[in-house]
């Protein structure tokens, strides 16, 4: 094992991480703002699209479902559902599991929607440069799940 296979102490391992953070956050936002700017295009806000990509993905789910997954508050879901639901992207479908909360699935349309967005998202990762390789790829996502499970307690609502 070289010294970059070691783990590392906690108190090294903290600073690190903080750098991390300091990059993730900066990606984030430029990230929602390049999203938001092919808005007029789909007419998706990025809150929708996050719905959509999951009921693409996932299959229908409840308002509760959704925002456990995107660590967001139901309320805030719940006003991206309707958007979705009112341009016909989405709709509410009886729940045989619970009769009070509806599940939430995709239309035709939401999914003409979020290929759309996807396919235009796909593009702009292609211009990603760095020669990164996917055993680089799979360590950034390991790292970021790791730190995300330290969140996991955190409150939404």
């Amino acid at each position: 094992m070289t010294d970059s296979d070691t783990p590392l102490d906690p108190d090294e391992l903290g600073h690190r991480l903080t750098e991390v953070f300091d990059l993730v956050g900066p990606l984030y936002r430029r990230a929602l703002r390049k999203l938001e700017q092919g808005e007029p295009v789909e007419g998706a806000s990025v809150g929708v699209r996050s719905v959509l990509d999951l009921l693409l993905r996932l299959g229908p789910m409840t308002v509760p479902q959704l925002g456990r997954i995107q660590a967001l508050s139901r309320q805030f879901v719940q006003r991206m559902v309707n958007d979705a639901v009112d341009r016909g992207w989405a709709e509410t479908i009886p729940n045989p599991a619970h009769q009070r909360s509806s599940l939430i699935r995709i239309t035709d349309a939401g999914r003409a929607t979020i290929t759309a967005v996807l396919d235009r998202e796909h593009a702009l990762n292609r211009q990603v440069g760095g020669d990164l390789t996917d055993a680089e790829v799979r360590a950034c996502v390991r790292v970021l799940r790791e730190m995300l499970k330290t969140f996991d307690h955190v409150d939404l609502d």
